[in-house]
């Protein structure tokens, strides 16, 4: 008989076996205001990290990008217009609140870009499939994100790029500030914006207990990704990874 493995759920420790269900009630509650709230949380600065992230990412046209974690879809409709008619982009989550929300705006768009559920640590796709995948805002949510990390890099080609876009470590002399913001100021607008202030704590909880970028950046180098860096955005509130398939 095996004991059963524990993980953090925010600051709280939790069973892995409730950590994907709890995760899950998060992203149903908050799925219809998540754009939303994205632009009050961030003063709408998600948008320009997401384009940057798109801009250094080396697709190209006829390129095929795996969008995980995808939720509202912003990262596939600016990758469907990258890759165009030649290319593929297909759009995975583990929520079906949030994949629904995503999908209705890739048709609203008249976009191609199939949505799918997935759990990035079980990824549907052949090895070497696509030229660049990315998680934003995703990977901190995940139970096992070494083994998540090892599928985005198992199904990359050779040459392909993973892009990781997630809140990080801040610097230092901020992080008060931030402090203050993340867990007093943050649930109120959960309150009042989206009427749930305890899935807003659990994301701001969810951002410390989140690796570190030397962390992160040796994680992805002990899935088997190489030349692995990362570029600081809005003082280190959030970093984005990149790492190539050798």
């Amino acid at each position: 008989m095996t004991s059963e493995q524990n993980t953090h759920f925010g600051f709280k420790t939790v069973a892995e076996t409730e950590k994907a269900k709890k995760v899950a009630e998060v992203f149903h509650s908050v799925a219809n205001k998540y754009d939303l709230m994205n632009d009050v949380m961030s003063a709408g600065l998600h948008r320009s990290w997401k384009r940057f992230a798109v801009s250094v990412s080396g697709v190209n046209p006829g390129d095929k990008v795996l969008d995980i974690a995808g939720g509202s879809g912003d990262l596939s409709k600016l990758f469907a217009k990258k890759v165009g008619p030649t290319g593929q982009v297909i759009l995975t989550d583990i929520n079906a609140s949030m994949l629904g929300v995503g999908r209705d705006r890739m048709l609203d768009a008249g976009l191609n870009v199939p949505a799918m559920q997935c759990d990035a640590e079980k990824l549907p796709f052949p090895d070497q499939y696509f030229d660049c995948v990315i998680v934003a805002f995703g990977l901190r949510n995940m139970t096992h994100k070494d083994k998540a990390l090892a599928e985005m890099q198992r199904v990359l080609k050779v040459g392909g790029r993973l892009l990781v876009l997630e809140f990080s470590k801040v610097w230092q002399p901020l992080s008060k500030a931030y402090d203050v913001y993340s867990f007093k100021l943050l649930p109120i607008m959960g309150k009042l914006l989206a009427k749930d202030a305890d899935s807003y704590q659990y994301l701001a909880e969810s951002i410390r207990m989140h690796p570190d970028q030397e962390t992160l950046k040796q994680m992805m180098v002990d899935a088997g990704l190489s030349k692995v860096d990362y570029y600081n955005l809005a003082a280190g509130v959030v970093a984005l990874h990149k790492g190539y398939k050798t």
